[in-house]
């Protein structure tokens, strides 16, 4: 459920990133943070445990708009991949508005696709989300690299609701933007549901929803996301862009990393909660 506090009229979003490992999960958000006005995004948070590989926990709250008169962020988080992390996914994935599946299309990462996205739906099963319902969208990563999986193939074997995908290089960008929007698009309408007792809008009504996202800034990459759009399924009923504010080319500069560490699951889920509410948000009971 997402985070809600009604004095101060603020609503968080949590999308979890989730997928097997070294899929690009990190490399979405550090793009992410890369490409939206300073104003529009918080810190990148990575928490770490003493292991010889490091669990990273990234939060990026974003501004992102209205929905009516609360002001809404977006809380990206990842999970880690690998698969001796199986409760902190289960920690993480607790309480997510929408999922961003990122799958690795190289050929001999089939099976650790399937062994993740399998992993999803019993994470989801034990913590009461029903995977069928909850707004869902497929990165398929890496596309471009050779030796890949066909995407007609990861639809098949993945996609079983027949949710948007879109083919990405998350590495140079490609895909990472729309990816977020789309997730935003579907999520969204559903929170509105849930946090305003709002019904879902219908095809006529969403062509003006009330969810009023901040200006575009026009940019070379805005222009190429528009021309890629053919490569992701569109849902049948259009429903309201989220729009994503973006730095000028050039403009970027080194991103400061907060590091914590952490011992155990429990320290993990306590660091979710105080992260969330350090924006002044409230668990709507």
């Amino acid at each position: 459920m997402a985070y809600v506090n009604y004095v101060t009229k603020n609503i968080a979003i949590k999308i979890v990133y989730y997928g097997p490992g070294l899929s690009g999960k990190t490399t979405n958000l550090r793009y992410i943070y890369f490409k939206l006005e300073p104003a529009y995004r918080g810190s990148l948070v990575c928490l770490e445990t003493e292991t010889e590989r490091t669990f990273f926990f990234d939060l990026l709250p974003i501004k992102a708009g209205l929905i009516k008169d609360y002001k809404v962020h977006f809380q990206l988080l990842t999970v880690p991949g690998q698969v001796f992390y199986e409760a902190s996914r289960k920690s993480v994935l607790k309480g997510a508005d929408g999922i961003v599946f990122v799958a690795d299309s190289q050929l001999p990462l089939l099976e650790a696709n399937l062994e993740s996205f399998e992993g999803l739906r019993k994470n989801c099963l034990s913590l009461n989300i029903d995977l069928n319902q909850i707004p869902l969208v497929f990165q398929y990563n890496k596309r471009d690299l050779p030796n890949l999986i066909p995407v007609e193939t990861l639809n098949r074997l993945l996609n079983h609701r027949n949710v948007p995908y879109i083919e990405a290089e998350a590495i140079n960008g490609r895909g990472v933007l729309e990816t977020l929007k789309e997730i935003a698009r579907l999520t969204v309408p559903a929170v509105r549901a849930k946090v305003l007792g709002e019904k879902m809008p219908s095809a006529e009504v969403s062509q003006t929803h009330e969810f009023q996202p901040a200006e575009v800034i026009t940019s070379p990459l805005e222009a190429r996301a528009t021309l890629e759009t053919s490569s992701r399924k569109k849902a049948e009923k259009k429903q309201p862009e989220v729009k994503i504010d973006f730095v000028k080319p050039g403009d970027e500069t080194p991103f400061p990393t907060t590091k914590i560490k952490v011992q155990s699951i429990e320290d993990i889920e306590q660091e979710i909660e105080r992260l969330s509410r350090e924006f002044g948000l409230t668990r709507k009971k």
